[in-house]
């Protein structure tokens, strides 16, 4: 029951109790509990609407920042990428595997500011090796759900 509550959820974070209930065959008090215990266990660490990217009216400038890390000898990748996420500027950090070891998502203000940024505070951190920085232009798909609205149906190719 706890991964259907939670998939209702992940769905729409604003679903009523009532349709959890409608939905899962569980009484409000139990569906109440449940989610409550899911978010004092840090299972749910919060909930956010995805927004459209005209929506807001002050600019922002998003970049994806490839790091490359020295492990450390106690605690791998993670000392450092605990000391980058504590930068208001980066919105996530993930350890990724490939050509490097950190993926960021940061923003700010402008684009010299993203860039201040990299430059003064992340490449700065012993640690990190090097970086390589790529600008968001223009976002199609966030958390799985498409960002424009279109009602034109393309039907999609079997092969190229």
């Amino acid at each position: 029951m706890r991964q259907k509550i939670l998939s209702l959820l992940k769905e729409n974070a604003r679903i009523s109790l009532a349709d959890i209930c409608k939905r899962t065959g569980l009484t409000e008090p139990e569906a109440a509990e449940e989610i409550k215990a899911l978010e004092k266990s840090g299972v749910i660490r919060g909930y956010t609407a995805i927004l459209s990217e005209n929506t807001d009216d002050r600019e922002q400038v998003k970049a994806l920042i490839e790091v490359k890390v020295t492990p450390r000898r106690e605690g791998g990748f993670d000392q450092v990428a605990r000391r980058i996420a504590k930068y208001p500027e980066v919105t996530d950090v993930m350890l990724v595997s490939g050509g490097f070891d950190l993926l960021l998502t940061v923003q700010g203000s402008s684009l010299n500011e993203v860039a201040n940024f990299v430059a003064a505070k992340l490449a700065t951190i012993d640690g990190v090796l090097s970086t390589s920085t790529g600008f968001m232009l223009k976002k199609y798909k966030e958390s799985g759900r498409i960002m424009e609205d279109t009602d034109e149906y393309e039907r999609l190719k079997v092969c190229p």
